[in-house]
């Protein structure tokens, strides 16, 4: 079975979002957050799975602003994951003293269960629904519980085709705040940050990895490929479903 997403529509925001992306074209990241912080201070939470993005967001937010009380963290335990990953969810949880809320499917607790109920590879057979069970509808529980109002993406347009008229704020599909504060940073100024607050990141990313999803479904990155050429490799797919 798989549950139906029942998200509520939210009443129109009350933010003029085309002006709020021409001031902010520029803006650092920080200042896009500030201003989060100061115009939305309840219900505002930071979806990541802690790729180097999601870790600059949440160092601007933890070490730097520090609003009280904190940034809800959202993270999808799709219960596919590198066990690395969720060894570093860990490591950042204890670093910042993260806010953390974990969502998963209610369908399985783990990797076996999830097997058992729905194939031994559903990510080949019907890839569409094991990211709707694992990420989409997870993710839409996650956000209606915590009462969101705005939540935070580390999505750059620099990443993808898909990604390169990215808006730093827009609207999701329930009029929720979709707010990308590194839209217009690159990779290279993503990293620069990282190096220059020694943010810590995921210990694949010196393997190769250079964007890190679902075990099953992510590769290294052979030197001249593209940033996310390792995830879904050899098909057409650029987007799990969250952000569509």
């Amino acid at each position: 079975m798989v549950h139906a997403i029942e998200a509520p529509k939210l009443q129109t925001t009350s933010f003029d979002l085309e002006e709020l992306n021409q001031r902010m074209a520029s803006a650092h990241p920080r200042e896009i957050l500030a201003w989060c912080i100061n115009n939305i201070p309840t219900g505002l939470v930071q979806s990541t799975a802690f790729g180097v993005t999601g870790m600059v967001i949440m160092d601007i937010l933890y070490r730097d602003l520090k609003p009280n009380p904190p940034v809800p963290v959202l993270f999808l335990d799709t219960l596919h994951h590198f066990h690395e990953t969720l060894e570093f969810v860990e490591k950042a949880k204890a670093t910042y003293n993260l806010d953390l809320r974990t969502y998963k499917t209610l369908e399985a607790s783990d990797r076996q269960e999830f097997a058992k109920r729905y194939g031994v590879a559903l990510w080949h057979s019907n890839i569409e629904k094991f990211h709707h069970i694992t990420k989409v509808e997870p993710l839409q529980r996650g956000l209606n519980e915590l009462n969101t109002i705005a939540w935070i993406t580390g999505r750059r347009r620099d990443q993808s085709e898909t990604r390169a008229e990215l808006p730093i704020f827009e609207l999701d599909k329930y009029n929720r705040i979709k707010v990308n504060p590194l839209a217009h940073w690159t990779r290279k100024e993503t990293w620069a940050y990282m190096m220059q607050f020694d943010v810590i990141y995921h210990p694949l990313l010196n393997q190769g990895y250079t964007s890190i999803g679902d075990e099953p479904l992510t590769t290294p990155v052979l030197p001249g490929e593209h940033e996310r050429a390792g995830r879904w490799r050899g098909s057409q797919k650029t987007e799990c479903g969250i952000h569509i």
